[in-house]
């Protein structure tokens, strides 16, 4: 059933700028014809003030100022902590997000340890193996200096001299 702001603005007990400033926040939606479902009404703002007050007055005998002001608070109160439990919903989501994230880093890192450890091994078999060649080389055959005489090239053989000889 679709009411017209102002009904809506009366039976709940909200001003009309209230309810436009709830449509246009998005917290509350209107039909094509400009009128407001009733279920939504429900949704945002909870049951109407007529219908709490004929509750409250066959437990009261006589209304007062001063209940219809403890009603209305006692309303936006009720307003104020569904839209902090919204708000929770939604930061509790975030932390979930975040926390999934974080998992997803973390699988990231332990996969690039993993390819660093290999690129490490691989690097100490390399310099194992070239110091294992560097190991074999001996001395005496290295490559000697070259002379050249007339274009031709003649190798240079030295032998090395041991200091210790007597």
């Amino acid at each position: 059933m679709n009411i017209s702001v102002t009904k809506a603005a009366k039976e709940w007990g909200v001003s009309r700028t209230t309810i436009y400033q709830k449509v246009n926040d998005g917290q509350l939606s209107r039909t094509a014809d400009k009128k407001i479902d009733v279920s939504e009404m429900l949704r945002v703002f909870g049951e109407p003030i007529s219908k709490k007050r004929t509750e409250r007055s066959a437990n009261t005998v006589q209304s007062t100022p001063l209940n219809n002001q403890s009603v209305q608070y006692n309303t936006d109160i009720e307003h104020l902590l569904a839209l902090e439990k919204l708000k929770n919903e939604h930061l509790s989501q975030q932390v979930s997000d975040q926390k999934k994230l974080i998992e997803n880093y973390q699988q990231q890192i332990g996969q690039l340890n993993k390819t660093l450890e290999k690129a490490n091994a691989s690097i100490h078999d390399f310099a194992q193996v070239r110091l294992l060649e560097f190991k074999q080389f001996e001395p005496y055959d290295e490559p000697q200096p070259e002379e050249r005489k007339d274009d031709i090239i003649i190798p240079v053989i030295e032998k090395k001299k041991k200091w210790w000889n007597l």
